[in-house]
């Protein structure tokens, strides 16, 4: 029997969590539909111990990003030209190039021939594909319409790789630029600096307080790079332990929220992220309520989402969505205004597109100004770093040279 973490929204748009001692993924799954609940998330319970740490942290996916944006939008396509879901399946087979991606592909093809809602056969591949995935798909099979879903998902992932994309390509000169900065410093600190150690004691010269910091910091990396390295290992271990534990969690989330550039990036992203789902889910004729426990899910801020779980508690006593979500404080006054006007007009669905789509283009736009603004910051701070520890061999080397004289 094995463990097994899960998360499932009820018919009135509650979510539940909790866990069950099974033998299987699919019999949780089972007992979640067995007792009318919409399955989200089943993963086997976490040890924490140091092997699951490591095994996060060099996981590789299966399926590539680009592979799962293409077998998105192929599948979307084949069933709008009226191909059963089976048939659709088997076509996709001969599309990705590695051997795993196959076998998954094949896992998924079996599974739905089987009866099992490709949602299901989706989320028992275990990370392959996200929760937002899943849960877009499982919403595209409550509503009837698995094709227009797809279509939209495969828009929503194209446009996330192309601003992940263009993240990325802006990122290496600048990651460039740090890494040999980092490189020449540690030269400087571990091989260089250490070298004049020695002439400056048998001189018996007084040191300023800059050589002897610069000094100390060159004998540290030197002589305890292991200890360096093994604390490193420990905070990361740490750090996700920290953001497995909720309380903790929610702390952390806090404290990105109040921090200005980062937390006002990550509120637009959430934001974004919450109205396209949303607009999504309403698109394919899932209620509100149900919508916004399922969008509720796919957001990574723990603070914004319980924000949202409290909306959705003000929405279930017949307030509207806008005044719900004004109440915590916590989103922008644009998104909120938008989805007012949304719900008066009737079009609460389209404007939340709106709403995703205008702060997709914001955080874009921040992006961008950010990145430019990173490299003459990253040159600026390396140029004094390098300048300092040019100062602490220097001075030195001046005393002696006056105390000749």
């Amino acid at each position: 029997m094995t463990l097994f973490y899960y998360k499932a929204v009820t018919p009135a748009g509650e979510t539940l969590e909790g866990q069950f001692d099974v033998a299987s993924h699919d019999e949780v799954i089972g007992k979640l539909q067995d007792a009318g609940n919409i399955p989200l998330e089943v993963r086997e319970a976490d040890g924490g111990d140091s092997a699951s740490l490591f095994a996060a942290l060099f996981k590789r996916k299966t399926l590539t990003d680009a592979q799962v944006v293409q077998f998105t939008q192929q599948l979307a396509t084949l069933l709008g030209a009226g191909q059963p879901l089976d048939r659709a399946l088997q076509i996709l087979l001969d599309l990705p190039e590695g051997e795993k991606a196959k076998r998954l592909l094949e896992r998924v093809r079996d599974q739905v021939r089987g009866g099992t809602p490709l949602s299901d056969a989706l989320e028992a591949e275990h990370g392959s594909f996200s929760k937002l995935y899943v849960n877009m798909v499982r919403a595209g099979e409550a509503g009837g319409s698995l094709d227009d879903t797809l279509a939209r998902l495969g828009d929503y992932l194209e446009r996330s790789a192309a601003l992940k994309s263009s993240v990325v390509n802006a990122m290496i000169y600048p990651a460039f630029l740090v890494g040999m900065v980092m490189v020449s410093l540690m030269v400087l600190l571990v091989y260089v600096v250490p070298q004049f150690a020695p002439m400056f004691a048998d001189m018996n010269v007084e040191m300023p307080l800059i050589t002897k910091v610069v000094l100390a910091v060159g004998s540290t990396l030197q002589n305890f790079w292991w200890l360096i390295i093994a604390a490193i290992v420990f905070g990361i271990g740490w750090f996700r332990r920290q953001m497995a534990d909720p309380p903790a969690r929610l702390k952390i989330d806090e404290r990105l929220l109040k921090t200005r550039v980062v937390g006002d990036v990550i509120r637009k992203v959430e934001v974004a992220r919450l109205a396209r789902t949303l607009g999504t889910l309403l698109k394919n004729g899932v209620p509100l309520l149900s919508g916004l426990s399922v969008a509720r899910n796919v957001m990574t801020n723990t603070v914004l989402a319980e924000a949202v779980g409290i909306a959705a508690e003000e929405v279930k006593t017949g307030g509207g969505l806008g005044y719900a979500l004004t109440q915590s404080k916590r989103f922008p006054k644009l998104a909120l205004q938008m989805i007012s006007v949304g719900e008066e007009s009737g079009e609460l669905d389209t404007m939340l597109m709106k709403v995703a789509d205008t702060f997709d283009i914001e955080v874009k736009n921040t992006l961008d100004r950010l990145l430019a603004a990173l490299v003459p910051a990253t040159t600026i701070v390396m140029t004094i770093v390098v300048a300092m520890i040019m100062l602490a061999i220097v001075l030195p080397i001046m005393n002696i040279a006056g105390a000749v004289h």
